[in-house]
C-alpha cells in the first residue's frame, strides 16, 4: 500500500476512492473508454451467434448488450461534460498524435450497440426498435465519415508523426466507416420498404469502400514500420491486435451486404447486380478471412513475446477484444454459409477466447478505475509519459 501511495504521488494521480471531486474524473476523461463498450458489445453479439447458443446464453448476451449500452451512455455524459466544463483541455485532443485516434471508438461503440438493438431489441419492441436503430445509424454514419477524414487531416496538418513511432491505432478513425457499413447491412434487412433498404444498402457499400482501401494502406505501412523499427513499446502491445479489426469487419461486411443484395437490387430491376454482389461478397469475405489468419497468428506471436518481458495494463488492452470479436463473427458467418464444421469450431474457440479476455480486461479496468490509474489524459501531462495509459506523453499544440 505504501508503494502504491508513493507511485500515485510521483505519477500525479490519486485513487478514485480518494478523489476530492468528480470534476477530476471528468477533466481526465478521454475517448479511450469507449473501447470498453466496443469490447463488451461485440462479446454480446458473438455469444448470440454461436450455433449452439441456448436460451441461457442468449439472456447472458442480452445482459452484456444492456451493460454496453449503459456504459456508452455514461461515457457519453462524462465526455460531453468534459467539453462543457474543460473546453480548453478537451480541445487539446486534436493535437495529440495518439489519443485523437480513439475518437473513432465513439462511432464504433455506437454501431455495436445498434447491432445489438436489431438483434435483441426488435423481438422485444418490434418496429419501434427498428425506427430507433435507423435514426442511430444515420448519426453513426455522420460520425464515422467525419472521423475517417478529419482525423487524418489533423495528422497531416497539426500533429507530429514519425514512422518509428507509428502503431496500429492509426486504424481506429478509418475503420469506423467500415463498422457502420456492417450495421447498415444488418439494418437493411429490418426496414419495411425496399426503397429505404436500397438507400441504406448503397450507402453501406460506399462506407465499406470509404474505409477498407485506406485501412489496408495503413496495414502496409505498419508492416514496413515493424520490419524497419521492430515492435512498439510494451505499453502499446495490445495494438498489434487492431490489424485484425478491419480484416474481420471487412469480411463480415461483404457477407452481410451480399446477403441483402439479391432481394434489394432485384426490386430495383438490377437482379444481375444483386446476384453478382452476393457472389463477390462470398469470395471477398473468404479471401479476407484467410488474410486474417496471418494477422491472427502474428498477433499471438507478438503478444507471447511481450509476455516474456512483462505487459503493463492500460486501457489499450481493450484492443484484445473487439478485433478478435469481429473476426469471430466473420468466422461463424462463414460457417453458417458453407455449412462446414471447421468454421463453427474455430468460431466457437475464438468466442471462448474472447470471453476469457473480456473477463480479464474488465477486472483489470475496474481495478484501475478505482485506483485512479486510468484517469489520466496524456494531453494534460505536459510532455510527461503517464503510466497506466498505454499512450505516449506527447504535448498537444
Amino acid at each position: 500500500m505504501a508503494t502504491d501511495n508513493i507511485m500515485a504521488v510521483v505519477a500525479g494521480f490519486r485513487p478514485l476512492a480518494r478523489l476530492h471531486h468528480p470534476r477530476e474524473v471528468i477533466k481526465q476523461f478521454t475517448p479511450n473508454w469507449f473501447a470498453m463498450t466496443m469490447g463488451t458489445g461485440v462479446l454480446a453479439l458473438a455469444l448470440a451467434q454461436l450455433p449452439w447458443a441456448g436460451a441461457t446464453l442468449l439472456r447472458l448476451a442480452e445482459a452484456l448488450w444492456g451493460l454496453a449500452a449503459m456504459l456508452f451512455v455514461l461515457f457519453s455524459l462524462l465526455y460531453a461534460a468534459r467539453w462543457v466544463l474543460f473546453l480548453e483541455e478537451a480541445r487539446r485532443i486534436f493535437g495529440h498524435a495518439t489519443v485523437s485516434m480513439f475518437i473513432g471508438t465513439i462511432p464504433m461503440g455506437l454501431a455495436t450497440l445498434l447491432n445489438g438493438l436489431l438483434l435483441f431489441g426488435v423481438p422485444r419492441w418490434g418496429a419501434a426498435a427498428v425506427s430507433l436503430a435507423e435514426t442511430l445509424w444515420w448519426l453513426d454514419v455522420a460520425m464515422a465519415l467525419a472521423c475517417g477524414v478529419c482525423i487524418p487531416y489533423l495528422m497531416f496538418t497539426r500533429q507530429r508523426h514519425r514512422i518509428d513511432e507509428m502503431t496500429a491505432v492509426w486504424l481506429l478513425p478509418v475503420v469506423a466507416a467500415e463498422v457502420a457499413a456492417v450495421s447498415g447491412a444488418l439494418l437493411a434487412g429490418h426496414l419495411p420498404d425496399m426503397d429505404s433498404r436500397y438507400r441504406v444498402l448503397l450507402a453501406s457499400y460506399v462506407l465499406w469502400a470509404y474505409s477498407m482501401p485506406v485501412a489496408f494502406s495503413i496495414l502496409v505501412i505498419l508492416f514496413l514500420r515493424m520490419a524497419l523499427h521492430r515492435l512498439p513499446p510494451a505499453n502499446m502491445a495490445a495494438s498489434s491486435w487492431l490489424a485484425l479489426g478491419p480484416i474481420g469487419t471487412g469480411a463480415l461486411g461483404m457477407l452481410v451486404l451480399g446477403e441483402q443484395a439479391p432481394a434489394v437490387f432485384a426490386a430495383q430491376g438490377l437482379a444481375s447486380v444483386g446476384a453478382m454482389a452476393h457472389g463477390l461478397g462470398v469470395v471477398a469475405a473468404t479471401l479476407l478471412w484467410g488474410c486474417g489468419v496471418w494477422w491472427l497468428l502474428l498477433a499471438v506471436l507478438v503478444t507471447a513475446r511481450y509476455l516474456r518481458t512483462g505487459l503493463p495494463f492500460n486501457l489499450g488492452w481493450w484492443a484484445f477484444t473487439f478485433p478478435l470479436g469481429v473476426y469471430a463473427l466473420a468466422t461463424l458467418k462463414l460457417g453458417a454459409l458453407f455449412g462446414h464444421p471447421f468454421f463453427d469450431m474455430m468460431g466457437t474457440v475464438l468466442v471462448a477466447w474472447l470471453a476469457v479476455l473480456w473477463c480479464l480486461v474488465t477486472v483489470r479496468t475496474l481495478e484501475g478505475a478505482w485506483r485512479g490509474h486510468l484517469f489520466v489524459a496524456p494531453c494534460l501531462a505536459h510532455g510527461q509519459g503517464m503510466p497506466g495509459q498505454g499512450l505516449d506523453g506527447e504535448r498537444c499544440r
